[in-house]
This record gives structure tokens, C-alpha cells and sequence, in this order.
């Protein structure tokens, strides 16, 4: 295995809770490396078909050659807050039989320093999942103000230090540019004052610049919503998350429309996130959960540690979704 190989998490739990007709059509909305996909197709009988969908130049290239091998697989480079779109596009709007969405940076985004997504190896700051739109993070940082770099760093990466990162950051940024992986990794490294064990002191950092750049909790927002109209009645939902915010808003749209529980705590922005999505008790129930959380097992945590963070939660659609 080659160090940059994308190894899919909880693929078989996945897959097997997705397909529920041989010949249906499945959306796998975060193609990455094509893992899912690629068992997806295993699974499904000669009539099935899967459209996939990735915002990555790279990922699409693998991708196409997929489209290449098996005539009942499309992909489509698209935000995957675009879901609704595509489908009234493919006329497969409210005919789905199951929608995957695994939240998960591919391991080549992660490990290739030319990504600018690793703390490890160098190269230039750009974090874009999307390398053709955008700001990179290096652009970014040149004029965000210190309020709100403390407000990515606390609410997306929950990084206890985010005050104190965010100010080292800013003093950097007004003498000079901070321009590669390794230089910001430095700055916040320097920065923090407490480690913890068997993590870099800049993972919560990144992680949080990376999902401010690529606008990662609107996007889910927004395909949550989409989902509904997507999937026919009875069409499942798998959705595979690695950080709180993102299975948190995951729970409660299965659990009712997005409502913020009172005894859940919600930052300002998931807030505001969710301020727009009617009330639960204003909306008929449409998921019915069919389990709860899943994790990865020991053994799946052992031969890929980035797994040990991913939640699987599993819905079905009941009732039928207004247009």
C-alpha cells in the first residue's frame, strides 16, 4: 500500500446499510478515492446504477476512469450542496434508493503537501478542496481579523487555545506572509502550550482553517435539507462524519428537522446554521433512525487510525418531502 492510499472507513457497514434494492439507483456524494463506490458497484445487479459526486479535480480523474470500466457508474464535479440540482438535472430527483455522504478528507488530500492540508509535509497553504475556486488559506489568513480567526479556531476545531493561537498568527502575518503547510504549523506549535498525546498541537488548528476555507457545515446543511427530496419514500441516509458539529447536525435532522436540542450545547454558528430550517414540532417527521451510532472496531482502528473519530449514522425516509 502506497503511504497516500485512501483506505475508506467503515465500508462494509456502510455499504451494506445503503443498498437496499440490487438494481436501484445510489448517490455517493463525496466520491474521494472511490472506495464506497467501488463496493457500492459490487453490490449492485446489472440494472443498478450510481452517480457520484466530488468537488476535487483529483478525485475526478480517478473517478473517469471508473466511468471508463462500468457503464452503470457517472460522476458529475459538483459541491455536494448541489445535490438537489443535479438530480432534477438527471431526472433522479425523488427516485434515489440511497445517499451516501462520507464527510472524510481523502488520505491524498491529508499527505500530499502540494495540498496544502498537512501539518507534516510541506507545501504551499491552500486547503481548497476545489483548487479552480476560492481563497486559499494563505489568502485568508493575510486579512482575516483576530475575532474571527479565534472564532474558526474555537467553534470548528474546538481548540482550547484558539486565543492565543489566533494572536501568534496574527503578529506573524503582520511582518510578513505566511505562505507553506509548515511554516503556519510551526507558528501554532511555538503558540500552544499544551500538547496532547500522539497529536500534533496544529491538528485542530488545520482542521478548522480547512473547514472555514471549503465552507464544509454549510454544505452539510444544505444536502441534509436536499436529502429529503432526493431519496424516494423508504431511501436510506448514511452519513459518515469525523468531527462533533458535523454528526451533531447530522442527529438532529434525523431526529427532527435540525431542532437544537436544550441540553445540547450549540455554538453561535451551528445556530445560525440551523436558524433558517423549521421548527420539529412545525414539520412532519421524515427519517426514521434504523441505529444508532456506529464506530469503527478495534481492528478497523488499528489498520487505519484515522478511523477512530468517524460516527455512521443510518436513516430512512418515511413520510414524503413537500417539493
Amino acid at each position: 500500500m502506497s503511504g497516500n492510499e485512501h483506505i475508506p472507513v467503515l465500508l462494509e457497514q456502510a455499504v451494506e446499510a445503503l443498498i437496499t434494492e440490487r438494481d436501484g439507483c445510489y448517490v455517493d456524494a463525496t466520491f474521494g478515492r472511490g472506495g464506497h463506490s467501488r463496493k457500492i458497484l459490487e453490490r449492485l445487479g446489472e440494472n443498478g446504477r450510481l452517480i457520484a459526486i466530488d468537488r476535487d479535480d483529483s478525485a475526478i480523474a480517478v473517478a473517469n476512469e471508473l466511468v471508463q470500466q462500468d457503464a452503470r457508474f457517472l460522476i458529475y464535479k459538483r459541491n455536494f450542496s448541489q445535490l438537489e440540482e443535479l438530480m432534477k438535472q438527471t431526472q433522479w430527483q425523488g427516485r434515489v434508493d440511497g445517499l451516501l455522504i462520507d464527510l472524510g478528507v481523502s488520505s491524498p488530500q491529508l499527505d500530499i503537501g502540494e495540498r496544502g492540508f498537512s501539518f507534516s509535509e510541506d507545501g504551499p497553504l491552500d486547503m481548497r478542496m476545489d483548487q479552480s475556486s476560492g481563497i486559499t488559506a494563505s489568502e485568508w489568513l493575510s486579512h482575516v481579523d483576530e475575532d474571527e480567526l479565534i472564532g474558526v479556531l474555537k467553534e470548528y476545531g474546538e481548540e482550547r487555545y484558539a486565543r492565543r493561537i489566533a494572536r501568534a498568527i496574527i503578529e506573524v502575518r503582520n511582518t510578513r506572509s505566511i505562505d507553506s503547510t509548515l511554516d503556519l504549523a510551526e507558528i501554532i506549535k511555538q503558540a500552544h502550550p499544551r500538547w496532547e498525546k500522539n497529536r500534533h498541537p496544529a491538528t485542530r488548528s488545520f482542521q478548522a482553517i480547512r473547514i472555514h476555507i471549503n465552507g464544509e457545515l454549510d454544505a452539510l446543511a444544505k444536502v441534509l435539507q436536499q436529502a429529503r427530496n432526493t431519496l424516494k419514500q423508504g431511501g436510506r441516509l448514511v452519513v459518515i462524519s469525523f468531527h462533533s458539529l458535523e454528526d451533531r447536525m447530522v442527529k438532529r435532522e434525523i431526529n427532527g428537522r435540525g431542532a437544537v436540542s436544550k441540553r445540547t450545547k450549540a455554538s453561535f454558528r451551528e445556530r445560525r446554521l440551523l436558524a433558517n430550517l423549521p421548527a420539529a414540532k412545525e414539520m412532519p417527521k421524515d427519517w426514521k433512525a434504523l441505529s444508532k451510532a456506529v464506530f469503527a472496531q478495534d481492528t478497523e482502528v488499528a489498520q487505519n487510525p484515522r478511523s477512530r473519530s468517524a460516527v455512521m449514522r443510518v436513516a430512512q425516509r418515511e413520510a414524503a418531502s413537500a417539493a
